[in-house]
């Protein structure tokens, strides 16, 4: 055997090899002419920095008919919704048992696939791509992502949950757990919140930010939610591309109205506690959306993002400061020795209850429908939202970093948090009856947890404290929410148009009021309704994330370069051992073609999946020279017609601060 195999050493000590070509047949001067391959703009697809949006050139622009469609769909529901509520209601109703009972089982299915696809992704050779260019350090240090994560996982939906889910479950558990009120209920009612708020939640939004995150910062596409999708929709222009987008944008309208809607419901039911003036209905409550939605139009339009980052912050640590108040002022010793087995329980029991279908009975189907689905869907509609925000904060990243961060840092904080407003709910109910008043029937879940602050020292001084908090919370959340779906209905613009962002924060609102008048005395049930339906269109597109997830990453640079790494590896330890044994070394050196032991044998890198998508374009979709080792278009007097008026500000301000320095050098030299 005289042909020798293609060896590699180590990436890092061996410089790559020029890309394998086709040896033409003519022979001149007695040697093969070795001819290239055409890779575009020269650069072999496993050799790919990667290609980051910002240096994409895109015209951002508003997409009008996903503007115009899917905002005359949500004004014409709106107004539906408040002029015949009832009827919305009785729709709703039919929708919800009719999709409960025939799909209800897709989003448990997502709730524990996700969870399982994101595990395979980190531990297997993905988890080491970087989201982001190779060698990009992170953005943000590690302390302060996870502080932003951390941030993530408190909102209004936390403190209305927080005492009221946990006692619930305690005092009315799913059908065949444990017996009401008893020792076990404690830990059982705390384990049951944990899994609808914990893992699996975080799962959802975490396969959104992670695919947002890879196509954005890794390939090059701009944050949307058809981008990921461009295997099966196409271009974002697309009729099917644009109704990924509305239908992303809907989701989140609802599920992100959801959480104003209960948040102004806790604020006028602190208002009627600490003043004492009882309204009947929900009256109060929808004139505190109004008035909390002109802050968010304000906030919107202003342009005070650094104060409403600041107060934003700053709820942060109040939100620390409840779970430490309640800690210390609580049942501290209690609280302390149940934690423990609720993390126990709730790791060991997570494959039981995930398995709870709705099959098992009338009672496990109700159980079922009011909670752990309607729960899955809910996350589905967030995921949009809070997709988007973690991939934002994630680049430089690698996958394994992503997915446990995500996974494990909010669902810490949280199930955390739910044992300790939970667990000083249940204590007070458990040992003297408080909440109930020993009649044993749940209070209204925005009263909830003034009834507990009521049995609490202090808990005067903080209920006002508490108001303040979801108020902060509601601005906040909206002008989030509504930036976010600005962006998605201007093909992923960085810097959308605030007249959009106004005009989705005002749908906000409407839904928000919508879904109170069609709940009427229970918010709850209208919550549910809507948020089950619109949520459903939107799991199916997070099933399709995750196929066009794993065909991009089986076409990134770093997993061709392992596949390269491996099978010449192996070849040449194979050769070596059989014709050499322990005396050899690797090296080096080109093969003849469609060699076996060549590392690219039986793969194509020129084909069309390998490199279409690093060629460089314009808007009109026209490839345009660039150079990757430097960075740099090679025509760049026209990458000004790709900027954004924010982009073009910002150039410019650089460019001023360049020619400041450059010439107070100058003056220095001459002084000199």
């Amino acid at each position: 055997m005289n042909e020798k195999p293609q060896t590699a050493a180590e990436e890092k000590s061996t410089p790559p090899a020029k890309p394998q070509g086709k040896l033409d047949k003519t022979l001149r001067a007695g040697k093969k002419i070795f001819q290239p391959p055409k890779y575009p703009h020269g650069v072999h697809p496993a050799l790919v920095p990667g290609v980051s949006i910002e240096d994409q050139r895109v015209r951002y622009g508003i997409d009008k008919p996903i503007l115009v469609v899917v905002g005359a769909l949500i004004v014409s529901f709106v107004a539906w919704g408040i002029a015949q509520p009832e009827v919305v209601n009785s729709v709703s109703g039919a929708m919800l048992t009719w999709t409960m009972q025939n799909l209800g089982w897709i989003f448990t299915v997502i709730a524990a696939g996700l969870l399982i696809f994101l595990l395979v992704l980190a531990f297997s050779r993905a988890g080491r791509i970087p989201l982001g260019l190779d060698g990009e350090k992170p953005e943000f240090s590690t302390g302060s992502w996870a502080a932003m994560l951390f941030a993530a996982g408190i909102g209004i939906a936390l403190i209305f949950f927080g005492p009221y889910e946990p006692l619930l479950h305690y005092l009315e558990p799913r059908p065949d757990a444990y017996e009401s009120g008893t020792d076990p209920a404690i830990v059982g009612g705390l384990v049951q919140t944990a899994l609808h708020w914990g893992l699996n939640a975080w799962a959802i939004y975490a396969i959104v930010g992670l695919s947002v995150a890879y196509f954005s910062f890794r390939r090059g596409r701009v944050p949307l939610m058809s981008s990921i999708l461009s295997f099966i929709t196409g271009d974002s222009n697309t009729v099917g591309s644009r109704i990924i987008d509305g239908l992303a944008i809907i989701a989140t309208l609802f599920g992100t109205a959801a959480s104003l809607g209960i948040g102004a419901l806790q604020i006028a039911r602190g208002a009627q506690v600490v003043t004492g003036w009882n309204t009947a209905g929900n009256t109060i409550a929808i004139l505190i959306i109004m008035v909390l939605t002109i802050g968010t139009i304000i906030s919107a339009v202003s342009g005070v993002s650094k104060g409403i980052r600041l107060l934003s912050n700053t709820n942060m640590w109040l939100s620390v400061g409840l779970a430490f108040f309640f800690l210390i002022v609580g049942p501290t010793a209690f609280l302390l020795n149940v934690v423990p087995g609720v993390v126990i329980d709730y790791v060991g029991e997570l494959p039981t209850m995930l398995a709870r279908n709705m099959s098992e009975g009338e009672d496990t189907e109700a159980f079922l429908t009011d909670w752990t689905i309607f729960y899955w869907a809910w996350w589905v509609s967030w995921s949009p939202f809070v997709g988007i925000f973690t991939a934002k904060i994630s680049r430089g990243r690698t996958i394994r970093q992503f997915v446990m961060g995500v996974l494990l840092i909010p669902s810490s904080i949280i199930v955390l948090a739910f044992t300790i407003l939970g667990g000083t709910a249940i204590y007070l109910e458990h040992t003297a009856g408080a909440i109930t008043g020993g009649t044993g029937e749940m209070p209204a879940p925005e009263e909830t947890i003034f009834i507990v602050l009521d049995h609490l020292p202090g808990g005067q001084i903080v209920a006002p404290l508490l108001m303040f908090m979801l108020a902060i919370f509601f601005i906040t959340t909206a002008d989030s929410a509504s930036l976010v779906n600005s962006q998605l209905a201007q093909k992923g613009n960085p810097f959308p148009r605030r007249g959009v962002t106004v005009f989705w924060s005002l749908c906000m609102a409407g839904i928000a009021v919508v879904i109170l008048l069609t709940g009427g005395d229970d918010a709850l049930q209208g919550l549910q309704n809507l948020i089950v339906i619109t949520a459903l269109p939107f799991s199916v597109i997070i099933v399709l994330m995750c196929v066009g997830l794993w065909k991009a990453l089986r076409s990134d640079p770093r997993t061709y370069r392992q596949n390269y790494q491996r099978k010449v590896l192996d070849n040449a330890v194979r050769y070596g051992l059989e014709n050499y044994g322990d005396n050899f070394a690797v090296k080096v050196e080109q093969t003849e073609p469609n060699s076996e032991y060549s590392a690219g044998y039986g793969f194509d890198s020129t084909s069309e999946e390998a490199t279409d998508w690093y060629q460089r374009t314009d808007s009109e979709g026209n490839p345009v020279p660039y150079d990757y080792e430097t960075g740099e278009y090679l025509d760049p007097h026209g990458q000004l017609d790709f900027m954004t008026k924010e982009q073009r500000r910002e150039r410019a301000k650089i460019e001023k601060e360049a020619r400041k320095r450059a010439k107070r050098m100058n003056k220095r030299s001459s002084k000199r």
